[in-house]
C-alpha cells in the first residue's frame, strides 16, 4: 500500500502527560471526550524505537505502524529525522502561541 497525500493529511495534537507512581498516566479530559473513552476502556500502547503511540483501537495498531513505516521509507525519512522535525514543530508552535500573548 502506497500512502497518498490524502492518507497523510491529518492533524497532530500534543498533550503533556506526567508519568505517575506505578507507571500510571492520565489521559487528558479533552482526549477522553473526543474519543468517547470511559473508565475501564482498554488502550494499546505501541512503542516504535523512541516513539510512543497510544490507541483505543487494537486492530489498527499494526496497520498504523505499517503506514508510518511506508511513509518513512517513501520519503526517505528515519526516526531521527522525525524526532528532529517534531522538536522543530514544537518550537514553532511555542513561538506561535507566545507571539499572540
Amino acid at each position: 500500500m502506497n500512502p497518498t497525500s490524502q492518507d497523510t493529511n491529518f492533524e497532530i495534537k500534543q498533550f503533556p502527560i506526567r508519568l505517575q507512581k506505578g507507571g500510571q498516566i492520565t489521559v487528558p479530559e479533552l482526549v477522553q471526550h473526543n474519543l468517547n473513552l470511559t473508565e475501564g476502556d482498554i488502550l494499546t500502547l505501541l512503542q516504535v524505537e523512541d516513539l510512543v503511540l497510544l490507541t483505543v483501537k487494537q486492530p489498527q495498531v499494526p496497520q498504523l505502524a505499517d503506514t508510518i513505516i511506508a511513509i518513512m521509507e517513501n520519503e526517505g525519512v528515519g526516526l531521527t529525522d522525525l524526532l528532529v522535525g517534531l522538536e522543530a514543530e514544537r518550537e514553532a508552535i511555542w513561538h506561535e502561541q507566545h507571539q499572540d500573548a
